[in-house]
């Protein structure tokens, strides 16, 4: 049994398992995610359980926070990823969330992201939260936006990973 961190009326967020991966093999190839978050080369299920353990295992024993898998509740379907994480190009810690093409327009992604932050707030006792994304993610936009996410600036994290928008949080 994984370790079970938040729970919502349809939802459960719980941390990945190696035996996520045949679910994030498909996540990370869908192409949504690699046209707003782009290709990690994950292309066969080894490479996968690398993502996980390099990814989210590793950022979680660093920082204490990593993205968890968000499941339907009435079946343990994995519908997508959402968490806190800790880049080190940001300052701050900021949400990360994506979800399976075929599980959008449900809610899902809002029920996730609003107990995410509700546990950011409360739980972890961040003062602020950042949040990234492509200027033509109107869907992630919209999402940030409802829920209290103000816009502060165009943001570059890397030579190679420009034209960003810069979106933050404060609790205050």
């Amino acid at each position: 049994m994984s370790e079970l961190i938040l729970d919502t009326p349809r939802l459960r967020l719980r941390r990945l398992t190696i035996d996520d991966a045949p679910f994030i093999l498909e996540l990370v190839n869908q192409p949504s995610w690699l046209a707003f978050i782009g290709n990690h080369e994950v292309n066969s299920l080894a490479e996968a359980v690398n993502y996980i353990v390099d990814g989210p295992h590793a950022m979680l024993a660093e920082h204490g926070v990593a993205l968890c898998l968000v499941e339907r509740k009435l079946d343990a379907t994995a519908l997508g990823l959402c968490g806190i994480v800790k880049r080190d190009t940001l300052p701050e810690p900021d949400i990360g969330f994506a979800f399976l093409e075929r599980y959008s327009a449900q809610g899902y992604a809002l029920e996730a992201a609003k107990a995410t932050m509700d546990y950011a707030i409360q739980d972890l006792h961040l003062p602020r939260v950042l949040a990234i994304t492509l200027p033509h993610n109107a869907r992630s936009i919209k999402l940030l936006q409802r829920l209290g996410f103000v816009y502060e600036r165009p943001i570059k994290l890397t030579p190679e990973k420009g034209g960003l928008m810069l979106y933050a949080y404060s609790a205050a």
